[in-house]
């Protein structure tokens, strides 16, 4: 698996993009940020061709840059949970109603649940239903690869908000302990911002477990 990832808008969420190698010109999208021309950019940059976006959660700071991807590449398939599949059309739940500007989006091509296998562009991940920072955040993991990105349910040395309409903070600590720190410990984690960390690093330093 060929990771690049690039770091976009004014929340700085990390945006990954994922393809079979480095000669590979099909590709996917993980969270594509608040604001998506670096993105766009990049893409072009690499004549890469995206298949899919696939979202961790609905909050705005990660599903924004679908307008201009969705303009830019119109065949281009949108996955998210099914619990926050309504955050795409709703921004008093999505956050964008409390920022001044309200933003809506088409609804999703694919609603996710619990251990679907997402195979796209010669990538497997296997999805985790990680809730708490919202109802239906997902990580998605490859055991071939070693890695797990999991959107704002943990980050370096933190865990993901849980003051937001629909989250739990029961259900965040629960997510990360059953469901990301059952994975092997040198399982990479790639987080929807800050840096990159390693289940066993969270194990032994995270102050919240």
């Amino acid at each position: 698996m060929k990771i690049d990832y690039l770091i976009l808008g004014d929340y700085e969420t990390n945006c990954y993009v994922l393809r079979e190698n480095d000669a590979a010109q099909d590709c996917f999208v993980i969270d594509p940020g608040l604001e998506a021309d670096d993105l766009l950019e990049f893409l072009d940059e690499q004549k890469l061709n995206p298949l899919a976006v696939l979202l961790t959660h609905g909050h705005i700071d990660h599903i924004a840059g679908l307008a201009v991807l969705r303009s830019r590449f119109p065949e281009i398939k949108v996955y998210i949970h099914n619990l926050d599949a309504e955050m795409l059309t709703e921004p008093s739940i999505n956050l964008s109603a409390m920022t001044g500007s309200a933003f809506v989006t088409e609804p999703e091509d694919a609603s996710l649940k619990e251990r679907d296998i997402i195979d796209l562009a010669g990538v497997k991940l296997l999805v985790l239903h990680t809730p708490g920072h919202t109802p239906g955040g997902i990580s998605l993991y490859s055991k071939q690869d070693g890695v797990v990105f999991v959107g704002d349910t943990l980050f370096a040395d933190s865990i993901g908000r849980s003051d937001f309409p629909g989250g739990s903070m029961s259900q965040l600590l629960a997510s990360v302990r059953e469901k990301l720190f059952t994975l092997p410990e040198e399982t990479q984690v790639y987080p929807g911002h800050g840096p990159a960390t390693t289940i066993a690093a969270e194990k032994a330093h995270n102050p919240f477990f």
